[in-house]
């Protein structure tokens, strides 16, 4: 008999990356950039997409989120966070042509964690 899969939830995730000292939100600045929260800036060409998570609340769908793991050039790992559609905190289209524009390289969750 197959054993059903587990499904890590968005805290859990949160709370692998801080235990390995990767919980590096990142967040869209005024200027169309994205900001660490170490003060570093970011172009789209400076990261690189390497695991994406989607998660579906139950029953109520402001619980629907989508996070990025992101690395930079330094191979520092880091994250953005966004809820779906109408519930994101990143309004306007400055935030996804930014994730349009970064490359995307699925690795293996044992390789970022």
């Amino acid at each position: 008999m197959e054993r059903p899969i587990a499904m890590n939830t968005l805290s859990q995730i949160l709370e692998k990356l801080r235990l390995k000292g990767k919980d590096n939100e990142l967040k869209m600045t005024d200027h169309g950039k994205m900001q660490s929260q170490n003060g570093k800036i970011y172009k789209p060409e400076d990261l690189v997409i390497v695991k994406t998570y989607r998660f579906e609340g139950d029953s109520d769908p402001a619980d629907n989120s989508v996070l990025y793991l992101t690395e930079d050039k330094d191979r520092e790992i880091g994250y953005i966070l966004d809820a779906y559609g109408i519930y994101s905190d990143n309004t306007g289209p400055s935030f996804d042509d930014f994730l349009k524009k970064i490359p995307t390289e699925n690795r293996d969750e044992q390789e970022l964690f």
